[in-house]
């Protein structure tokens, strides 16, 4: 590839982390791409789904019956304070791209060039830009605002990088890749006292301890040993003063699953417990589950699309199949609900790509001390390009 071509890349992932935006705030980066994809002859829509980006181009090969492929990037930083101190580390105190969604936003703008000036393939390609991925579902936002309908894609793909897993290698999981998000929140209604009288009161601390403990049994007693899922208690609130006991605690937690079924089983059993426990020591339970994303599912035939077109390329050392899959969420999820395809991983290194000023925490996704790769942008570019080409082959 061209040295200029991927310096200018480069410098583009760079600006995006120095100026990071939090979801639904990605003004600067979405006008950023806008004007690029217009420069590249894309027809370009802006604001779907809030700040969502969308280009379209059409290849040269003609076909009779032309297909399209849409491609995602995300574009939203974190609220983290970066501790990096290199050239580029964020300019906005308390935002930081701690993700790698500059690198992804870089990639496949990178990608847009070089499919707008080789066309090689019959039909047409619908670049994504998606805003609000960490925790705010901007994938169901534009679908919602009508992604698919303006743009019927027959299959849909986005890539991740990965920390730990070395640059040259990706991911093309058949199945599930990563856990549903949920949260839940139980409130226990009790009775306060004086602490040094707790005969006078029902104490909701207790219960809480009690209740936390029975909720592991969840998952090791009430789901199948091979089905993976996990319950976590992350926060508990309770009282205010030390020689009080207080009328409420309130417990607020996680569930993460690969399947429906066992997500049905989960909160039915957390409701249960929570009630009954509750109710054989004198209180009363309140309970609130939220399904925030939906498990994460590759379509076999298209990660195999993919595996097979990766493992061709120049500078890929493996395509990994087996990889056990994450419990962390993506809310391409909702995209993957609506259309065949997959998301991938690529390898973002161990983290000795960082040069001086990187911060002393690891390279790791959501920490700190991240930084993009930029080294794998390239390869990155390249991924998305082959998987057009392989996909709206006039052959397929």
């Amino acid at each position: 590839m061209n040295p200029t071509k991927i310096d200018a890349w480069i410098q583009t992932r760079r600006d995006i982390h120095a100026h990071p935006e939090l979801r639904f705030e990605e003004n600067r980066t979405a006008q950023l791409i806008a004007k690029r994809l217009e420069e590249l002859g894309y027809t370009v829509e802006t604001g779907i789904g809030t700040t969502g980006v969308v280009g379209v181009i059409e290849g040269r090969i003609q076909h009779d019956s032309p297909r399209m492929i849409g491609l995602r990037a995300d574009m939203d930083a974190l609220p983290i304070q970066e501790r990096n101190s290199f050239g580029h580390a964020s300019l906005y105190p308390g935002k930081m791209h701690a993700c790698g969604h500059d690198g992804h936003v870089a990639m496949l703008l990178g990608a847009a060039q070089e499919l707008s000036e080789n066309r090689q393939f019959a039909g047409k390609v619908a670049l994504i830009f998606q805003p609000a991925e960490e925790g705010g579902a901007g994938a169901q936002r534009m679908i919602e605002d009508g992604l698919f309908e303006r743009y019927p894609c027959d299959a849909v793909f986005a890539m991740h990088n990965w920390p730990g897993l070395a640059a040259g290698e990706f991911a093309a999981h058949p199945g599930p890749v990563m856990a549903s998000s949920n949260e839940f929140s139980i409130t226990i209604h009790a009775k306060g006292a004086h602490a040094a009288m707790p005969d006078l009161g029902v104490d909701p601390v207790v219960i809480a301890a009690q209740l936390i403990l029975a909720l592991q049994t969840i998952v090791s007693r009430t789901c199948r040993p091979v089905d993976p899922a996990v319950v976590s208690v992350t926060q508990v609130n309770a009282g205010e003063a030390i020689n009080v006991i207080p009328d409420r605690a309130v417990l607020k937690g996680t569930v993460r699953t690969f399947s429906h079924d066992v997500l049905d089983l989960i909160e039915s059993q957390l409701r249960k417990i929570s009630h009954d426990l509750c109710s054989a020591m004198g209180a009363r339970a309140e309970v609130e589950f939220n399904r925030n994303y939906p498990a994460t599912i590759n379509d076999p035939d298209m990660a195999d699309l993919a595996r097979s077109t990766l493992v061709e390329l120049d500078g890929v050392s493996k395509v990994h199949t087996q990889l056990p899959p994450t419990m962390g969420a993506e809310d391409f999820a909702f995209m993957l609900m609506q259309k065949p395809g997959a998301y991938l991983w690529i390898g973002n290194g161990t983290g000795d790509h960082r040069t001086a000023g990187h911060g002393l925490g690891p390279c790791t996704l959501h920490n700190p001390s991240y930084d993009f790769n930029d080294s794998i942008l390239p390869l990155g570019v390249r991924a998305w390009v082959a998987i057009v080409e392989r996909f709206l082959s006039p052959a397929r």
